[in-house]
Order: structure tokens, then sequence, then C-alpha cells
């Protein structure tokens, strides 16, 4: 049986750039402007804020990022216990 936050559009997510893949293309900062800055020195994107986005929208700037610099990371990731 399949999580349901999984198909839930509006669950908020955690993002996360990979600089050193980063090409500065800027689409995330287009699209997500409250989400993504891009340095000014260096080209390359960086979240602001929380990082955060709902799940719709994260998939959306994911896509459409040429140099798959941005992933969505799994909220279960480093849960000490």
């Amino acid at each position: 049986m399949s999580d349901p936050a999984l198909n839930d559009p509006t669950e908020l997510v955690q993002l996360a750039v990979d600089q050193d893949a980063c090409i500065g293309a800027g689409q995330c900062e287009m699209l997500e402007a409250e989400t993504f800055l891009l340095d000014d020195d260096t080209g390359i994107a960086a979240l602001t804020g929380a990082g955060t986005l709902p799940r719709q929208r994260a998939e959306d700037v994911v896509d459409r990022c040429p140099a798959r610099a941005i992933s969505m990371v799994d909220q279960d990731d480093g849960a000490g216990g």
C-alpha cells in the first residue's frame, strides 16, 4: 500500500541543490524566486529560507533544472534513533 502523503501535491518537501552540478541556468530562481537565489559572484543557485515547497511545485522545479542539480530530500534520511 502506498503512502498517501506521497500523493498529496500540497505536502511540503525539503529541497537540496548540488552546487557542484549547478550550471547557473536560473530556471529555479525564475520559477521559485522565494526559494532559490543565484549568487551574483558565482552564478550558482542556493536555497533561501526553509528551502521547502509544496510537492507539486518541487517536482516541477526538479524536472526543469537542466543540470539536474536540484533534488527532493527524503525526510527520513539521517533520522537517528
